[in-house]
């Protein structure tokens, strides 16, 4: 067997409970994806997703969802029909 390294890292539980529940339905352990995450870090030389700083429109647009002042649509067709206004 290949020498391995402990990680230890703080994940709020639900987070965790969750992701565990989707890896157990690709049978994959949580060691196995985030060594798979650490892997696709050296691949890419970074993070393998793109990562922005949320500009001022989307800020105030899920400020808005928070609050519950935003406007939510019950499928696609409704947010088109929408969009086309």
């Amino acid at each position: 067997m290949a020498r391995t390294a402990t990680i230890q890292s703080r994940i709020e539980p639900q987070t965790k409970i969750q992701a565990q529940n989707i890896l157990n339905k690709l049978n994959i352990s949580l060691s196995e994806a985030i060594s798979m995450y650490l892997k696709q870090i050296i691949l890419h030389n970074g993070i393998p997703f793109e990562l922005k700083i949320p500009n001022q429109a989307t800020l105030q647009a899920v400020e808005e969802l928070e609050s519950g002042k935003g406007v939510t649509f019950n499928n696609t067709d409704d947010l088109l029909k929408d969009l086309e206004n």
